[in-house]
């Protein structure tokens, strides 16, 4: 099989690695295969060993192959966590007469955006266009034609720490592979599972994941904000550890089998079995208490959410809601605690637009890799900022 129809995503997160195969057929994407392992050499949500990074890349990628029965050569990457920011930006390009607007012109105003003065040991990482301002005019798409003198580009600038990005893609490197491009991972999640429709409405796609959970602010088919908050998967781990004294390993346990982030939606009277680390006996201890600490901090994590809603004037605007990734995602609960905070509807995001998606992955922990598949069938498809491929959701401006 030729890997140059190939569309390969590779998740490369702190608790899981994640790499999804898929074969780009005209315009659409069929699901060949997937590989999932251990994610280990992290620590706080950054690389400290590469080396083991590098391997459980290569133990979900070769599981990958096995069941695709192609090789993978390439990949497009996630970077995410929370030395990842975005901004506003804004390019201006003076035409000195009046004269009709032509692609270069957008093009050379979205580059003048995008050269904005980067921190020592930042890099930047997606230039992503929001709209465009004519002689004054704010809020026009595609201005191609118009008659104007000056026209302004509006654009959202990702950066990242150099240093961390350097890392995961040296740890790709070393698993013998190469980097196609990385993408913010709530974008990949959102190509999978928000459709352009809902982005133009406005909507936010959450991805939990276990170091950090990550935002991503639509409306208007723009993305208005990329951000990451500190409150993630393991520190629910960890409350529920200190809380009901037990080791970390039975408190994942237990939030797994029990856990819920509305301790109303429990069942009242029931009871779970705790291991103490101390050595004492196992011992009962009511569900309720379990749910209460579960729920504290996934009331926290969307207040930061909320937060940074704010900050871009869509608290009280998103038509289509919340939209929850990751594997924290799957805490029951968590889309109900974020409708009673966020005030929108929310839901589990779910990979859509590749045929064949197999239903032991359809849940929300696939989504980046789902999308970061459907990001690589683009760069194969069209490399220019306007797609016409109808299976492949666009994230960027037409």
């Amino acid at each position: 099989m030729s890997d140059k129809r190939l569309a390969v995503g590779l998740d490369v997160g702190s608790a899981r690695v994640r790499c999804t195969v898929c074969l780009l057929e005209d315009t659409h994407l069929r699901y060949l295969g997937h590989g999932e392992a251990e994610s280990h050499g992290w620590v706080k949500g950054r690389i400290s060993d590469q080396i083991a990074v590098s391997a459980g890349i290569r133990l979900a990628v070769e599981e990958a192959e096995r069941r695709s029965g192609a090789a993978v050569g390439a990949a497009v990457v996630g970077v995410g966590g929370t030395t990842v920011e975005g901004t506003n930006s804004r390019g201006i390009y003076e035409f000195g007469r009046p004269r009709e607007i032509d692609p270069g012109d957008l093009g050379y105003a979205v580059e003048l955006a995008s050269k904005v003065r980067l921190e020592e040991g930042r890099l930047l990482l997606q230039v992503l266009p929001q709209d465009f301002t004519v002689d004054g005019r704010a809020g026009h798409r595609n201005p191609r034609g118009v008659c104007c003198s000056r026209v302004e580009a509006n654009v959202h600038v990702i950066t990242a720490s150099a240093h961390d990005h350097h890392a995961v893609i040296s740890s790709v490197h070393q698993a013998h592979l190469e980097v196609e491009e990385t993408i913010f991972e709530p974008m990949a999640s959102a190509y999978a599972c928000i459709l352009q429709e809902d982005r133009s409405r406005g909507v936010a796609l959450v991805d939990i994941g276990a170091h950090s959970t990550d935002i991503a602010v639509y409306d208007g088919e723009a993305l208005l904000r990329a951000s990451s908050i500190p409150v993630c998967g393991e520190l629910f781990t960890r409350d529920v550890a200190f809380g009901l004294t037990v080791s970390y390993e039975d408190a994942e346990s237990l939030k797994k089998q029990y856990g819920c982030a509305l301790a109303g939606l429990g069942a009242e009277n029931s009871t779970i079995v705790v291991t103490p680390v101390d050595g004492r006996p196992r011992r009962e201890a009511p569900r309720r208490v379990l749910n209460e600490i579960l729920e504290a901090r996934a009331e926290e994590l969307f207040l930061f959410v909320r937060a940074e809603l704010a900050k871009v004037g869509m608290e009280q605007a998103l038509l289509e809601g919340a939209v929850l990734t990751g594997g924290g995602a799957l805490l029951p609960g968590m889309c109900d605690m974020a409708e009673r905070v966020l005030n929108c509807q929310a839901r589990n995001g779910l990979a859509s637009g590749i045929d064949r998606w197999p239903e032991e992955i359809n849940d929300p922990s696939w989504a980046t890799a789902a999308g970061l598949a459907m990001y690589s069938a683009k760069l194969k498809t069209q490399r220019e900022w306007k797609r016409k491929v109808p299976s492949i959701v666009g994230m960027v401006l037409k």
